[in-house]
């Protein structure tokens, strides 16, 4: 056999061992031939187990499974089976991809395991009534953003929203925003653009897969204390539902009964006082929105804001506004 083929069989071989086997599913002897001569490679037993041994030696963890008969299988791979799932379980999550994105990212983490855990993968996987986006351009919204951050420029884009008819309509009558990108996070399924506005002397969140003609700007980033000092994770723990506003030191008293809840929001440092073996006082600072009022609402009375007093009285005046629309009959009902 000439060098570059048994180069080639090698190779060959790699790949029958990555696509076909597992810790769960070998092939004999007699398939790995069959496999080697679907690819046109001929091949003996004897040259066949030299080439598994310099895989072995190469670093491929390739072992003989106690079956019968006795078949070979690559068992350990940079990734278990139960990580893709979850990998590929949170890609079909993220509502900020559209479905083909999804599917095409699931099928690119099958590669990373053999075809029979793949085909059981797919089984696992539940898609069926999960919401995705539609806007298709937000991998290269993504990248733009990313170059601008790395040349230190602004990002140059436009924004919509959507009416009651479902139509896209651009915020602003269609002017460009121009602002400086700070940092991407990942909130509530979606991926946001924090942003500094130069103009508010502040931050502003922007959902990514409503950003559109994406660029960076020809104009230098901001850079300031502000920028430099930014702390992504403080940031969201005050930003409820990515709603930007003023931060604030608020305590908030709780029962017990909704204490995982704080911790799972807030998280295992969050300062606490006991009150009482069943009710605790916990000091955190977060902005005034309607989202973090949704939150402390779902919990009815077993979580109460006790100061600051202003925050009170608009947590009172949100809940009003919510009863004196119900007390109104509805339009078109």
């Amino acid at each position: 056999m000439p060098a570059s083929s048994k180069k080639a069989k090698l190779l060959y071989l790699s790949k029958i061992f990555h696509e076909l086997t597992d810790d769960e599913h070998g092939l004999t002897m007699p398939q790995i031939i069959e496999e080697l001569a679907s690819y046109g490679i001929g091949a003996e037993r004897k040259s066949v187990y030299s080439d598994i041994a310099a895989l072995q030696e190469f670093g491929l963890a390739i072992e003989k499974l106690s079956t019968s008969p006795v078949s070979y299988a690559l068992v350990n791979r940079p990734f278990t089976k139960e990580q893709i799932l979850l990998l590929a379980d949170a890609v079909q999550s993220s509502r900020f991809l559209t479905e083909r994105k999804s599917n095409a990212l699931v099928g690119a983490l099958e590669t990373l395991t053999s075809k029979p855990q793949a085909t059981n993968l797919r089984k696992l996987l539940h898609v069926e009534g999960r919401i995705k986006m539609s806007n298709e351009s937000v991998f290269y919204t993504l990248d733009a953003i990313q170059r601008a951050i790395a040349e230190r420029r602004k990002v140059r884009f436009q924004y919509f929203q959507y009416d009651t008819d479902k139509r896209q309509v651009l915020q602003r009558e269609g002017q460009w925003y121009e602002e400086t990108p700070v940092h991407m996070t990942y909130s509530d399924g979606c991926y946001y653009l924090v942003a500094y506005n130069d103009r508010h002397e502040g931050f502003t969140n922007y959902r990514i897969d409503r950003m559109t003609r994406v660029r960076p700007s020809d104009e230098r980033a901001t850079r300031n204390a502000q920028t430099v000092e930014f702390d992504v994770r403080k940031y969201e723990l005050r930003a409820f539902g990515m709603y930007t506003g003023t931060a604030q030191s608020v305590t908030l008293q709780v029962k017990r009964s909704i204490m995982g809840a704080v911790i799972d929001r807030f998280g295992e440092d969050v300062l606490t006082t006991e009150v009482t073996p069943d009710q605790a006082n916990i000091h955190v600072t977060v902005m005034e929105s309607p989202v973090f009022f949704g939150w402390v609402a779902q919990f009815g009375d077993r979580i109460r804001i006790l100061k600051p007093a202003s925050l009170v009285e608009a947590y009172s005046e949100y809940l009003q506004r919510i009863i004196d629309l119900h007390a109104q009959p509805a339009e078109g009902a």
